[in-house]
């Protein structure tokens, strides 16, 4: 058996822009019903929304049979839950809140095996090898693994350039959220200035040889980072559209029950 091949680390590689969705109601079939929208990469998201390593494993599973390729973030970037993560089979994570070059490091080295890092070797039990049915799995693992950092504070942002050099990096990625409010400006994520240092950075990343990725719900930030070299970008979120199209449908239907209360209501013209 053959070692997945990781499509997402070759489109980076390559410079190809590639367009992700927020994952973040927890449940498998919602995931699937994502991954036949035809995002190039869905976040499954742990830091944030209520999943845990078994309603991961089960998103893994239900996005498997689809082009979309699964992104998993850990709640934190440790090297316990890294271990857990690569063994029921992502192939790419986001690590968050990576503040030094040094946490970089120790990121990389969670997901490689000795002597190379410090991922615990357990391929017998694990998906990612599919119990050891994949030929070489020890050896070749991490040529298919690609780790992506999030910088999301301004000590992040002063040492991004040490954070994009590190060997086993493969693309930083900005929280414009936390980033917005590390710089004094909660709740502004759109705010010039913090557009204008997520711009910087993303120079920065790709001077660095890397790519760089940022999270742009608005359309009009979205092309602004596009244009700034950003080669993978999140477009939405699954909370945020269902909670709007939810909204929009339940306040039109408002709209007609009003106007069709008002028809009823007005009085008949030039009836006999």
């Amino acid at each position: 058996m053959q070692l997945p091949h990781n499509p997402f680390k070759r489109a980076l590689a390559e410079g190809r822009p590639q367009f992700g969705l927020w994952a973040a109601l927890a449940d498998p079939y919602v995931s699937e019903l994502l991954a036949t929208a035809g995002f190039d990469w869905l976040l499954i998201d742990n830091e944030h929304a209520p999943n845990d390593v078994r309603s991961t494993l089960a998103q893994l599973q239900s996005i498997a049979a689809y082009a979309s390729h699964p992104v998993v973030r850990p709640v934190r970037s440790d090297s316990a839950l890294i271990k857990q993560l690569l063994d029921i089979g992502a192939q790419t994570l986001l690590l968050p809140m990576i503040d030094t070059a040094e946490q970089a490091a120790d990121a990389v080295a969670a997901t490689r095996y000795p002597p190379q890092g410090i991922r615990g070797v357990g391929s017998g039990l694990a998906r990612a090898s599919r119990w050891n049915k994949v030929t070489d799995y020890l050896q070749h693992a991490a040529d298919e693994l690609c780790v992506l950092v999030q910088v999301e504070t301004r000590e992040a942002v002063a040492n991004l350039a040490a954070i994009a050099a590190v060997d086993g990096v493969d693309g930083v990625f900005f929280g414009p959220s936390d980033l917005s409010a590390s710089m004094g400006l909660l709740g502004k994520p759109g705010d010039p200035r913090v557009r204008e240092t997520i711009r910087n950075g993303i120079a920065t990343v790709r001077d660095a040889g890397k790519a760089a990725g940022v999270l742009a719900p608005d359309r009009e930030f979205a092309a602004e980072y596009l244009a700034a070299g950003a080669s993978f970008v999140a477009v939405g979120t699954d909370t945020g559209l269902l909670s709007r199209a939810a909204a929009d449908l339940a306040a039109s239907y408002r709209q007609t029950a009003a106007g069709a209360a008002a028809g009823a209501a007005a009085p008949v013209k030039g009836g006999y």
